[in-house]
């Protein structure tokens, strides 16, 4: 039995795996949970990120407009499930125009660390990088730099320290839709500089583990456990009809997360509901954060579908060891 160390939460969204059901993960049987017209603006809300909130929860949900233009919205929720999504994208605040003049957003991830919320999420500045912000209450937020020159996606925090410096995970990429991709880790003393990059993992050879030999990146912030960091991230193959992406997982060393001691060379989740399949860009699902409770070991996955909507799924952390293998 592995163990996640962190809060509890008995309000937790959760269904209980199907009788019979063989994978380790299983959808909502209500999905999609938002869709793509929740708030009046938008053509496709996917892609976006949770996490508890004094007795319920927010998030920072990517909602593209009808003019196909890329921003992040705050959203609330009581149960997890059911969402309020603002209205208006949020106006950050920070100390150089330059660095928080809006060009796009989109893909963002949240990681509570200290005492507040951090959102990192793609920014636009000459190409796309890794935009980082903060926010206590989620209706006031201050921008900082940007953490890396681009071009990155795929920027995700540790929700800790590790060895007194802030942590993250990004995928250096190209300024287009990116052919390629790697996971590396970085550190920082103050969430501005960043150095220390060190490679995580990368692709898979295509007859070893097809799903994931295009491109990765990771997807909700690293669950710790006591065997390791847990990463739930994204593969990505190359097919004559487009790209595909899936979902797996790995343990990464809880004193050095750029080690790698297990991963997942079958998918955990793929694209296989219509809502998946079928949407702005079809046979995508995209984990962007997972919600967890350390009494159960029980994980609430969010991910785009299709870049069109959102979809909840469930596992546990037993269920997500048993799927990797030893690299």
């Amino acid at each position: 039995m592995s163990k996640i160390i962190g809060g509890s939460y008995n309000n937790l969204p959760w269904q209980d795996k199907p009788e019979g059901y063989i994978n380790p993960v299983w959808r909502y049987d209500a999905n999609p949970i938002i869709g793509r017209d929740a708030i009046p603006t938008s053509n496709s809300i996917f892609n976006s990120a949770v996490v508890p909130y004094k007795d319920g929860f927010a998030g920072i949900f990517r909602c593209d407009s009808k003019a196909v233009t890329m921003d992040i919205y705050a959203g609330f929720s009581k149960d997890g499930i059911s969402w309020d999504i603002q209205p208006e994208p949020i106006e950050f605040t920070g100390e150089d125009e330059e660095i928080t003049e809006k060009v796009y957003r989109y893909d963002p991830r949240v990681c509570y660390i200290e005492d507040r919320y951090y959102i990192t999420w793609c920014n636009g500045y000459h190409g796309p990088t890794i935009g980082v912000a903060y926010t206590f209450d989620f209706k006031n937020f201050v921008q900082l730099e940007n953490a890396f020159l681009p071009f990155n996606r795929n920027g995700v925090l540790f929700p800790k320290k590790i060895g007194d410096k802030y942590a993250m995970l990004s995928r250096p990429s190209d300024n287009g839709h990116t052919p390629f991709g790697d996971i590396y880790y970085s550190q920082s003393k103050d969430l501005e500089y960043w150095g220390h990059h060190r490679y995580v993992m990368g692709t898979c050879d295509f007859e070893e583990s097809g799903w994931q030999s295009t491109k990765i990146g990771a997807g909700a912030t690293p669950i710790e456990t006591d065997e390791g960091w847990l990463l739930i991230y994204h593969g990505v193959l190359a097919t004559c009809n487009g790209f595909v992406y899936r979902i797996g997982c790995a343990l990464l060393d809880l004193n050095q997360p750029w080690k790698v001691k297990k991963r997942t060379m079958n998918y955990v989740l793929a694209p296989d509901e219509l809502y998946e399949r079928s949407g702005d860009v079809p046979n995508v699902v995209f984990p962007c954060a997972a919600l967890t409770d350390a009494d159960t070991g029980r994980i609430a996955i969010y991910y785009g579908c299709a870049d069109t909507v959102v979809g909840l799924a469930f596992t546990t952390v037993d269920e997500l060891m048993a799927a990797m293998e030893v690299v």
